[in-house]
């Protein structure tokens, strides 16, 4: 992936490609609004008044991954770049998605439909920023403003709503008035938005540096209640997204992988046990501990002092092997194994037996060779 400078010279480049076939184009949205904050982006998206037809033309190789929504991707030097149509979005639908986009062939048409007016920057393919809807103003002013009247678009896409949580958190900036009022009218309608683009929003806010800001906002503006998170006013410690997700313990509503059901379920269950007993950093890890210790007000210094103690930290570290264990104690393969590695676990964890093999042998013979 290139820088952001490289990534910009290569995106405008792809602008006079397109405008030298007769056609108007754009960078626009948020690569641009970072731009002007000076922030880097790896995001990219390019508004032109050629249709999808016209753009596979000029890019033979582009892809379509949505005929119906007006968009192509390119890669430019191996950068993923979205070229969307100008359109209008009518026939909202759910209270989500447009049923219905008619092509336009104005720049600032397209501009109205979109979010927020920090969201409206655009940059033409000399690298100059156009500011039809005073973008530049409102980031001026750090405040996140709809474009229009922000009742209606809330009711056309309620995503919008967390949208601008995000933004307020991730840039720290303040929400207008007009929108914290349309939130507290509009909120109900978040029953119809997917858990799958709740928990998408929800991740960037948790994750950001300044999720307490996020989650601060969600509290004042209720929306815990209609995103089904209840527990969120419980968030007082912890700063991982693990740990806020732990904490919410939603695993029944929310989609999540099988990776972060597993650290969730083992985190809530630390969080009831020793976080500094070296069983229980052995068996759950410095990462689950850690978590778990962070959401009780631990100090983490603490329990990674404590882990870096453990003599091992897998069974595959004790120093000696099944087939061994089966010669000193004269005996086949059999469920035995495991209560004898349960037992050098806990032997070598607490500093009772060394892990070498000369010990362990020596163990195993005194207590195990008669008795098994």
């Amino acid at each position: 992936m290139l820088g952001g400078e490289n990534m910009l010279e290569a995106t405008l480049e792809l602008l006079k490609n397109i405008n030298s076939h007769g056609f108007k184009s754009y960078i626009v949205g948020g690569f641009v609004r970072d731009y002007v904050l000076g922030i880097k982006s790896n995001d990219i998206d390019v508004a032109t008044n050629a249709t999808p037809k016209e753009l596979k033309e000029i890019f033979p190789e582009c892809t379509v991954p949505n005929e119906d929504y007006g968009s192509v991707i390119v890669y430019v030097n191996g950068i993923k770049v979205e070229i969307t149509t100008f359109r209008k979005e009518v026939e909202y639908v759910d209270n989500r998605k447009p049923s219905k986009i008619i092509y336009v062939d104005n720049l600032e048409e397209d501009l109205l439909r979109r979010d927020f007016t920090i969201n409206t920057l655009c940059m033409n393919e000399f690298g100059e920023v156009i500011d039809y809807l005073n973008g530049k103003d409102d980031l001026e002013k750090k405040i996140i403003r709809c474009v229009g009247n922000p009742w209606e678009k809330f009711s056309e896409d309620v995503l919008r709503i967390l949208r601008a949580i995000r933004f307020a958190t991730i840039l720290e900036f303040d929400l207008e008035q007009e929108i914290v009022e349309a939130i507290r009218d509009c909120k109900h309608l978040l029953v119809n938005l997917s858990y799958t683009r709740r928990k998408e929003e929800l991740d960037k806010i948790f994750s950001s540096k300044n999720a307490k800001r996020g989650i601060n906002l969600l509290l004042d503006l209720g929306l815990d209640k209609d995103l089904e998170i209840d527990r969120l006013n419980k968030i007082k410690n912890t700063s991982s997204l693990i740990g806020i997700w732990s904490v919410l313990d939603v695993c029944d509503k929310y989609p999540f992988s099988s990776n972060e059901k597993e650290l969730i379920k083992n985190v809530n269950r630390v969080i009831k046990l020793n976080n500094l007993d070296l069983a229980t950093l052995y068996k759950y890890g410095l990462y689950v501990n850690s978590v778990a210790g962070e959401i009780k007000g631990i100090d983490i210094k603490d329990i990674t002092k404590e882990y870096n103690t453990l003599a091992i930290k897998s069974r595959e570290e004790i120093a000696i092997s099944s087939d061994d264990i089966m010669e000193v104690l004269g005996k086949e393969p059999g469920s035995y194994l495991k209560d004898v590695y349960d037992d050098l676990e806990k032997m070598i964890i607490y500093g009772k037996l060394d892990n070498n093999e000369v010990s362990i042998k020596k163990y195993l013979e005194n207590k195990y060779k008669e008795v098994l």
